[in-house]
């Protein structure tokens, strides 16, 4: 038989940090582990990015619960709008989905934010360097073990790829819903 048992949070919509059923979330939509065991979420209508230990002790690691926004910055001085998608590299950087801002950022070790690529506040299609480059609603990300970034493309019907540069690419689709078989 197959068992579940809740690492953090209630049934309650919250924002508190802590251990185990006293913590909150609100609409966690993105979550990734790292090497160590830890698990980083995308709290999605909190607008920040939280840290599950392995113990089940919760951390925001950026943003700050009820400040949506677009702003780089250490730990909670950082703001995002509704992200969506996370995932950690070998070295324990934290990439994250802003989707309503239609940018990926990314989180230092440290909770340093900056925006990997992308233009907050600016949908669109475009391939190219770092703030060049255009999202419509980016969603889940993965990255690898060469440091490079896949991201579903959401509101663009595509998947891209940024090199551990910030040059994006398109891999597959195109803005246009549908369905085929074929290349790029």
């Amino acid at each position: 038989p197959i068992s579940f048992v809740t690492l953090a949070g209630s049934a309650s919509a919250g924002s508190q940090d802590g251990a185990g059923s006293a913590t909150g979330f609100n609409y966690e939509t993105g979550a990734a582990s790292d090497k160590a065991g830890n698990v980083y979420v995308a709290d999605t209508y909190n607008s920040t990015i939280r840290k599950i230990s392995p113990a089940g002790v919760v951390t925001t690691v950026a943003g700050s619960a009820g400040m949506p926004g677009n702003a780089n910055g250490v730990g909670s001085a950082a703001r995002f709008l509704w992200p969506n998608g996370v995932s950690v590299d070998e070295g324990g950087t934290v990439y994250v989905a802003d989707t309503y801002n239609n940018t990926i950022r990314k989180i230092t070790p440290a909770r340093s934010v900056s925006t990997l690529a992308g233009a907050a506040g600016i949908a669109g299609f475009a391939d190219g360097m770092g703030g060049a480059a255009r999202f419509s609603q980016p969603g889940a990300l993965a990255v690898d073990s060469n440091g490079a970034l896949y991201v579903a493309d959401g509101g663009n019907n595509s998947i891209r790829r940024i090199t551990p540069g910030g040059m994006v690419a398109t891999l597959a689709g195109w803005t246009n819903a549908g369905y085929a078989d074929g290349l790029g």
